[in-house]
């Protein structure tokens, strides 16, 4: 095992420094286009059962299923190659890489994320939030049950997370307590869910776009955070 770092920062991908959100919205309307309202909408169906039934978003798992019922549609060529080839570094929220670079200051920035194992990592890719974080990427399907893993893979004094479900931060703050500093971004909609809001504890910083959290004052600071509100 490596020697812990005094900080490692953790960075939830979707909505959080890529705006996903736009992205749906452009596959919504690329499928409405290009198959009709009504497949369209049999498709969103698709993906939410499976959704369900594995706990993260498979985009390209949700299209194999379509196309089970679509008797091999030649139109599905267009949709996959929407997927894969989608710009996804115009999708990062203004400022993501500045935040990585300033974070990165303190100790080894990680993109820890939910999904699958073949979309979710080609999304992070060519975002270019790859290569910012220096490759140090992890994928799970449920990331707060997966913190001993990242703890072995990226020992730390300290951790900082930013990550726009609180769900997530609490269940982190519960493992972790005052060695987590949790940072929510009020970005998304899961970020503006007055549901959400409402049936889960504050993080310990809560900004309302990613950029700000350049000038959110030094370490220290935000270090004193984890230990105010836990």
């Amino acid at each position: 095992m490596a020697p812990p770092s005094d900080i490692v920062t953790l960075f939830d991908c979707d909505n959080t420094l890529l705006n996903n959100d736009y992205v749906v919205a452009d596959l919504r309307e690329h499928l409405e286009r290009e198959f009709g309202p009504r497949n369209r909408d049999r498709y969103w169906e698709i993906f939410e059962t499976l959704r369900k039934e594995l706990g993260y978003a498979d985009y390209l798992g949700a299209l194999q299923r379509y196309r089970l019922g679509a008797n091999n549609d030649p139109r599905l060529l267009k949709m996959s190659s929407f997927l894969v080839d989608y710009p996804f570094a115009d999708r990062l929220y203004p400022g993501s890489l500045n935040v990585i670079k300033h974070f990165g200051k303190y100790g080894p920035t990680v993109i820890l994320s939910d999904g699958d194992v073949v979309f979710q990592p080609r999304k992070i890719q060519r975002s270019g939030l790859w290569d910012a974080v220096g490759g140090r990427v992890l994928i799970y399907i449920h990331k707060e049950s997966m913190l001993d893993d990242v703890e072995e893979r990226y020992p730390a004094q300290h951790y900082v997370m930013v990550d726009d479900k609180l769900r997530i931060l609490a269940e982190m703050k519960k493992v972790w307590g005052n060695r987590l500093t949790s940072i929510f971004p009020r970005q998304g909609h899961y970020a503006l869910d007055p549901h959400n809001i409402a049936n889960y504890p504050a993080a310990d910083l809560t900004v309302e776009r990613i950029v700000d959290l350049v000038d959110c004052g030094d370490l220290s600071t935000l270090l004193g955070k984890a230990g105010t509100k836990s």
